[in-house]
């Protein structure tokens, strides 16, 4: 098959291109060439912004595209437009941020899908990422602006779309680091901070299982909607950290510090303590228990905690050594609330 794939290099993009070529597919990239050198060279490359330069794209033909880069309906809709009768089949990633709340256990592919007004839409459009998380510049409007990207490919290629609602994506190269701190700092060894509950749920997927799927899938000409996360059983933070500790070897001693205290430190849910979302968040609370198993029974499946694990730190380790996390508690801060804890903790 010819594989189009729309979008960066960098993390999902580049599992993508190694999955497809690794099934024998012939692969094409279309962006604005940022990171050539990571990039196979077999690999054909388009250059273009789907901000108003889709040139390089147009009379040509490809079985297949990806969309790993749709943020803005707009954007999403020119690209979709232009490929309609270029593709046969056209599988977006969205996230499984779509959905209005994530306030009960057990969200399915059936529920409502968050909402924007049109000004709200109009104001995001006229964002300009440049790089970092992209989820970030749209803000609390992005679940909702994936939501409407879905439903433009669906209006351009009518039985012909895969919308992909991806969950927390990890492995190597995520550069948003939300996992990479876990394995990385229990390998650190010591007091290491953990949050509320240990038999809190957790939900996310390597992301090399993630791209095998989503090509096996477009192989097979599979449309629809699926949630896309893991595992394929119910996973505990206290594992994770569990899990981390026997990959690393390390001698962390995990102090686990109730949700009202780390509130109440001033702590920051998801960017300072990733992976953490309080109980008390009403409308996210649920957000690791959503039901994967439509993608399970269409052949998603997943690697061993320990192999994410380990092949988290052995690529983390290939960073320079000052490389600054974008997520998670410094160390000096990390020691202040452990601290702080021990002290509440003998009154």
């Amino acid at each position: 098959m010819n594989f189009l794939i729309l979008g960066g290099t960098v993390f999902l993009g580049r599992h993508l291109i190694n999955a497809a070529l690794a099934r024998e597919h012939d692969v094409t990239i279309f962006n604005r060439g940022r990171h050539e050198a990571e990039v196979p060279p077999k690999v054909e490359r388009l250059r273009g912004d789907r901000n108003g330069n889709l040139e390089s794209l147009r009379g040509r033909r490809w079985d297949a595209v990806v969309d790993n880069c749709g943020y803005v309906p707009s954007v999403v809709r020119a690209s979709a437009r232009l490929l309609a009768g270029a593709v046969e089949h056209y599988t977006f990633i969205s996230s499984s941020s779509v959905y209005r709340d994530t306030s009960v256990p057990g969200v399915d592919e059936s529920y409502p899908v968050a909402a924007i007004t049109d000004e709200q839409l109009r104001a995001s459009e006229q964002i300009k990422p440049e790089g970092g998380i992209m989820a970030h510049a749209y803000g609390g409007h992005y679940g909702a602006l994936k939501a409407l990207c879905e439903q433009e490919t669906e209006e351009r290629m009518p039985g012909r779309v895969l919308n992909v609602r991806a969950g927390l994506i990890v492995g190597p190269f995520d550069y948003s680091d939300r996992f990479t701190y876990w394995p990385r700092r229990v390998a650190r060894g010591g007091d290491v901070l953990a949050p509320g509950s240990p038999e809190r749920q957790l939900q996310f997927i390597d992301v090399r299982d993630l791209a095998d799927w989503i090509v096996r899938m477009a192989e097979a000409r599979q449309i629809g909607t699926y949630n896309a996360s893991g595992p394929d059983y119910r996973l505990t933070m206290q594992r994770l950290l569990e899990e981390c500790q026997a990959v690393s070897d390390s001698n962390a001693r995990f102090v686990w510090a109730d949700e009202e205290f780390l509130l109440e430190a001033g702590l920051a849910p998801w960017s300072e303590v990733p992976l953490w979302i309080p109980e008390t968040n009403e409308t996210n609370r649920y957000l690791f228990s959503i039901s994967h198993d439509k993608a399970i029974a269409a052949g998603l499946a997943f690697r061993p905690l320990a192999h994410t694990v380990r092949d988290t730190l052995a690529w983390d380790a290939t960073r320079p050594p000052d490389t600054k996390l974008r997520a998670g508690l410094a160390p000096e801060r990390e020691h202040e609330v452990i601290a702080a804890w021990h002290k509440r903790a003998s009154v």
